[in-house]
């Protein structure tokens, strides 16, 4: 596999042309500072190869920046393109919900970063979740009996909240995407890509008789 220029993982999906087929598409990523930067990067630049437009969404107010992270050291910034108190989940197709330990943590804290979430899984619209991410869940209160993974230290806080959780690369419930680490975003970026894959051939079929 070839490393893209956001520093994802180009990945081919078996027996589909990607190229371009998420044209249309926007997906919302929520994250502020503290964000393990890979697993912002990574599905932003794999979603983007697929014609999906992203847009880094943060309590923090457009134009100011968000400090990524390698690991425990300092990464890149990255600009604001939307205020989470302007964003509405009718106006997206999907949400992604990086990791790295502060910035979920400074997101639990803020009321509408957390109500923004719990709107968009009322929606019923697919919520990825990654290594820390999906501690948000819990605060949006929609952890409770699902099937979920992330980061091993945080498996006891995703058990207490009453999700199953299990250890694997990627867990799917229902429009709920979660994953591990890093070394999951190929398969994270896959079952994200599926999930809007389908909506665009459920649209492209048009509305039931």
């Amino acid at each position: 596999m070839e490393q893209n220029i956001h520093g994802g993982v180009d990945l081919p999906v078996e027996g589909v042309d990607i190229s371009h087929t998420l044209q249309g598409k926007r997906v919302a990523v929520l994250m502020t500072d503290g964000v393990e930067q890979v697993e912002y990067t990574g599905p932003r630049g794999f979603l983007e190869q697929q014609g999906a437009q992203v847009i880094l969404i943060s309590p923090k107010a457009v134009g100011e920046e968000v400090q990524g992270m390698n690991h425990d050291k300092p990464g890149d910034k990255f600009k604001v393109e939307m205020n989470v108190k302007d964003a509405q989940p009718a106006d997206f197709d999907a949400l992604v919900l990086p990791g790295g330990e502060e910035n979920p943590k400074l997101l639990r804290k803020d009321a509408d970063s957390v109500a923004f979430v719990r709107n968009f899984y009322e929606a019923d619209k697919p919520i990825a979740a990654i290594c820390h991410g999906p501690w948000v869940l819990i605060d949006a209160g929609i952890a409770e009996s699902k099937n979920l993974t992330s980061y091993p230290e945080i498996q006891d806080d995703m058990r207490a909240a009453g999700a199953e959780w299990v250890d694997q690369e990627v867990v799917i419930d229902e429009k709920l995407i979660t994953s591990r680490k890093p070394d999951d975003i190929p398969a994270f970026n896959d079952a994200l890509f599926k999930a809007l894959r389908v909506d665009a051939q459920g649209a492209d079929m048009g509305p039931s008789s």
